[in-house]
């Protein structure tokens, strides 16, 4: 089925009436579900009609972002979800294939991240835990996600901006939040970096201490500082984003903000926000595409100071 772009006669813009998005993932996950919320969305408000969503899981979004550029040049119905993690993906993986090559839409949400211990931790503050970093790097362990994600990159920061060599981070991998979120209840870590959604449940149980936030200001309804207000110059935020296809004109670029900016701004839209527990970060057009190059050219020097890429 071919899917085409209507213009209406004497329109002064393209309409844009049927898309196909890409979860460069498995069915289930944050970009699957940030598309298939785009699709209730435009459809539950009636912007665009008929929207479909294929999931193209595999090596941190890379895969799909690979078949997206090769076999969606010129489509100017196609839109591919994207995010943080695939920053580090592609660099990690050495990715022939990069986010250069898509057309950048919009952030659309973002989710900030927490520094925690075990309430049974000596550590009370982020300032107890900057003294103990900075006394003896390597008996620090740190446990997060996967390794080159946004867990193991917002630990690199933080050592840095401390002035600690970055290659003495002790940085412990897991696969999943909940594989990492155990071995910080149990003790066997120094301190946890999860995004605050995996951990808020824990603190407000009283199991966890979140220590500080990344996040830009304080956060509503956490009782922790961000990084920055403790002296830790360090802001990162684990966004989701939208891209068009390569190659499309600006009149469809054009077109295809407006759809998004309209679905962003949405009843429907922002009751999935509160829903999911998302923040609303949007940022469109040329501001988020020179905060999406900023961050690429940060995680680049990061992931090679930590000692994963070369």
């Amino acid at each position: 089925m071919t899917l085409a772009l209507a213009v209406p006669l004497g329109a002064a813009q393209a309409q844009v009436n049927e898309l196909k998005i890409m979860a460069p993932a498995a069915p289930g996950g944050g970009w699957d579900q940030t598309a298939r919320s785009m699709q209730h969305a435009l459809q539950t408000e009636k912007i665009v009609g008929n929207v479909q969503v294929m999931n193209v899981p595999g090596a941190g979004g890379t895969i799909g972002i690979a078949q997206f550029v090769n076999s969606s040049k010129g489509d100017p119905n196609a839109l591919m979800v994207s995010g943080y993690v695939m920053v580090g993906a592609i660099i990690t993986n050495k990715s022939p294939v990069d986010l250069s090559q898509v057309t950048p839409l919009a952030r659309l949400t973002g989710e900030y991240e927490a520094l925690v211990v075990p309430t049974s931790s000596p550590l009370k503050t982020m300032d107890d835990f900057v003294k103990v970093l900075k006394a003896d790097p390597a008996k620090v362990s740190w446990a997060g996600g996967s390794a080159g994600g946004t867990d193991h990159i917002t630990a690199g920061l933080i050592v840095k901006a401390l002035g600690i060599e970055p290659s003495k981070l002790n940085y412990i991998a897991f696969s999943g939040g909940g594989e990492s979120l155990a071995s910080i209840l149990g003790g066997k870590v120094t301190v946890g970096l999860n995004g605050l959604s995996e951990v808020e449940p824990q603190a407000k149980a009283g199991k966890l201490r979140i220590l500080g936030v990344s996040s830009a200001q304080r956060l509503p309804g956490i009782d922790a500082p961000t990084f920055k207000e403790a002296g830790v110059d360090v802001e990162v935020q684990n966004w989701r984003m939208v891209a068009a296809a390569p190659g499309i004109s600006a009149e469809q670029k054009k077109a295809l903000l407006d759809v998004v900016e309209k679905m962003a701004k949405s009843a429907t839209w922002q009751d999935t926000l509160k829903t999911k527990g998302w923040a609303d970060t949007y940022l469109a057009g040329p501001e988020f595409e020179k905060q999406l190059a900023a961050d690429i050219a940060n995680t680049k020097v990061v992931l090679k100071d930590i000692g994963l890429t070369q």
